[in-house]
């Protein structure tokens, strides 16, 4: 061992390592230990530090001008490496220059940093570096302190800017951590194991025991909290919205083991489950105005919003607390039709042999998004317009059964059994002759799609009736998907189930007079629009 003293400074170099790290010239090496220790003062935070200079102390805002900013509890790397642990003695150079971002520390040799200086020759390094401050509550946002390395008998001897935040998840609290690599090799950041005893990490408002000779956390008998403190965790599904809340602040509350909870809808409700990690929970239904939901439309998605109540028994007058939630979904077919006041819709029942009852529904949608359906009694439309048709399977087991539109045609009146019918879809495949026909999906899923130009029908008729046919097919015993030549002959008349046709109209053309007309009845000013080549109703039937 070599060292050198210069004025009360006194220098240690271990020969293989400072070597590489910063030479051995002794003089160097005492002027640079001095500054560092006259400086170190005017580096290491004390306290809770300070929050980065941004609008948002939760957020990452990178530089002052970027206006990248993101929630580092979100954005992070994970640190599964149980040789970090303080109590790890094997002899190691490892080095963390290399780490630069928002790192998460897990796994069994700990979840945050020491706040105390550590020995050297710890955390399989030399130089292990330590959290030189307390950590943050939750709420306190980013805030930044000082990661200091220990060497040569001084606990800072190198040191870095740390930004810390704590987050908050459904297994409790965590920290993440703003790394900007070390000053030197070998330097690296330790982790502080897990409390003696006590295998696992419990959350703030948890107690670690031993249970059946198991660690496992319990809620604290000593716990005085607010509702307001009270946040759910909202699992939003595509059937049902499930709210959990937090066990152990329901019982700092004066709640017990058995939770009453009703919706808006007080005939919805029922005692709430319990979760893993001390949460209980209720499920809302996602259906609009069931359980008293409230339904709302932004454009691009479906927000469903409800208030869960709780108490202590059925029959109570007054609720403890109110707790308000709510889902979004992106807007579908399905969605936007329960999301509309209005929607031109048509309904139909099937039943399937062995697999019981289905719900077919079919709709006109304004553009090819499938997500906004025409409302009202009629549809009206220019004749260069595009009609969008959807259908789906509302209820059933879609995983199994897929929805094929077997024949699609059109009618000058309401009447399904019209003599003359235009066919859009024939036996499940589209009419070739017709080049503004497009067939998004038949066959393949629990919804079908199609568009079709805007047309009427000649002999003086001025509304058009669309009528579909519907087959559920099953896809374990049955290829589902249509097989539609490039060409194909003229075909015989279809045999229709005229049970199984969902019925939409009517469709009217914009500058068309609509009075009187609600049956087909003939028109003064009607005429054969869009579609220039058929001019006779006996034409059009057999042209395919």
């Amino acid at each position: 061992m070599i060292y050198e003293e210069s004025e009360g400074c006194r220098v240690t170099c271990k020969p293989h390592f400072m070597k590489r790290m910063v030479g051995c010239d002794l003089l160097w090496l005492a002027a640079a230990s001095c500054v560092l220790t006259l400086v170190s003062p005017s580096t290491t935070h004390q306290g809770y530090g300070s929050p980065r200079n941004s609008p948002n102390p939760d957020l990452d805002c990178g530089s002052p001008d970027s206006g990248n900013c993101f929630d580092p509890c979100q954005n992070h790397t994970i640190l599964n490496d149980p040789t970090r642990s303080t109590e790890n003695t094997e002899s190691s150079e490892e080095c963390d220059s290399h780490l630069h971002g928002w790192y998460r520390f897990v796994g069994d040799g700990g979840v945050k940093m020491p706040e105390t200086c550590v020995d050297v020759y710890r955390c399989h390094t030399l130089a292990p570096m330590w959290l030189n401050g307390p950590h943050p509550i939750l709420g306190d946002g980013i805030v930044s302190h000082t990661a200091c390395a220990n060497w040569n008998e001084n606990c800072c001897f190198w040191s870095s800017e740390v930004q810390v935040k704590t987050c908050s998840g459904e297994s409790g609290e965590y920290y993440v951590y703003k790394l900007q690599g070390t000053p030197e090799c070998s330097l690296r950041y330790c982790t502080e194991p897990p409390v003696k005893g006590c295998e696992i990490t419990c959350r703030p408002e948890e107690e670690c025991i031993l249970q059946n000779n198991n660690w496992t956390c319990v809620c604290r008998q000593d716990l005085n909290v607010s509702d307001t403190s009270l946040q759910p965790l909202l699992d939003c599904g595509a059937k049902e919205i499930k709210v959990k809340l937090d066990k152990c602040l329901l019982g700092g509350m004066g709640f017990k083991e058995e939770i009453v909870a009703f919706l808006n809808d007080r005939n919805c409700r029922g005692i709430m489950q319990d979760e893993p990690n001390n949460w209980v929970s209720m499920t809302s239904p996602v259906v609009a105005n069931d359980c008293g939901n409230i339904l709302e439309n932004n454009g691009t998605h479906a927000i469903y919003k409800n208030t869960l109540s709780l108490g202590i028994d059925f029959i109570i007058r007054d609720f403890f607390v109110n707790v308000n939630f709510q889902c979004a979904y992106p807007l579908d077919m399905n969605i936007s039709l329960a999301t509309a006041l209005r929607p031109i819709v048509s309904s139909l029942t099937v039943n399937v042999d062995g697999a019981g009852e289905f719900t077919v529904k079919m709709a006109l949608f304004q553009d090819q998004s499938y997500t906004n359906p025409y409302e009202g009694k009629e549809v009206l439309l220019p004749v260069e317009a595009i009609l969008y048709v959807g259908a789906l399977l509302n209820s059933g087991d879609t995983s199994r059964f897929k929805l094929s539109l077997t024949n699609c045609y059109a009618t000058p009146s309401k009447d399904r059994n019209d003599p003359v019918k235009y066919f859009i879809i024939r036996n499940s495949c589209p009419n070739q002759q017709d080049s503004t026909i497009n067939v998004q999906e038949n066959g393949v899923s629990s919804e079908s799609r199609f568009s079709v130009q805007m047309f009427m029908f000649a002999g003086n008729y001025d509304l058009v009736f669309l009528h579909c046919e519907v087959y559920l097919c099953d896809s374990t015993t049955q290829q589902c998907q249509p097989s539609c030549p490039a060409s194909r002959l003229r075909s015989s008349e279809p045999v229709i189930d005229y049970t199984r046709v969902l019925d939409l109209g009517p469709i009217t053309k914009r500058s068309a007079q609509t009075s009187n007309t609600s049956n087909g009845t003939p028109s003064t000013t009607g005429f054969l629009l869009a579609w220039p080549m058929f001019f006779l109703p006996v034409f059009l039937a057999l042209l395919f």
